[in-house]
């Protein structure tokens, strides 16, 4: 089992270095791969924050993405990659809000839109 760094996720979903996107392609089709939720977070971070993608296309193309390769937690990073492409609100804060609905976890938070969601 491989964990993908965020750049071969960015290079396989974003196709912009044609040697790096091959790389990647045959890296995730071995079925070997694996993700994290702290490098989907910079995935999120990085597609909408440097290329300026939209929230919808984000969640579509990471929840296409996830089921090529293995995940920790995948109600968890599935849950909360909906909730972002859904709502206006930071990854962690969705994450949260999947710890709450998937595995009944009490969250503590200040965040006002956090807390309508919750």
């Amino acid at each position: 089992m491989a964990i993908l760094d965020a750049n071969v996720i960015l290079r396989y979903l974003l196709n912009d270095n044609e040697d790096q996107a091959s790389e990647a392609e045959k890296i995730i089709r071995n079925g070997k791969a694996h993700v994290t939720i702290e490098i989907i977070a910079e995935v999120i971070y990085v597609l909408k924050g440097v290329y300026s993608i939209e929230r919808g296309q984000i969640m579509e193309s990471l929840l296409e993405f996830l089921s090529e390769v293995h995940m920790t937690e995948p109600e968890i990073l599935k849950l909360s990659i909906e909730t972002y492409g859904k709502n206006n609100l930071d990854f962690p804060d969705c994450v949260l809000f999947a710890y709450q609905r998937v595995k009944g976890y009490e969250i503590k938070t200040f965040d006002k839109k956090l807390i309508k969601l919750l």
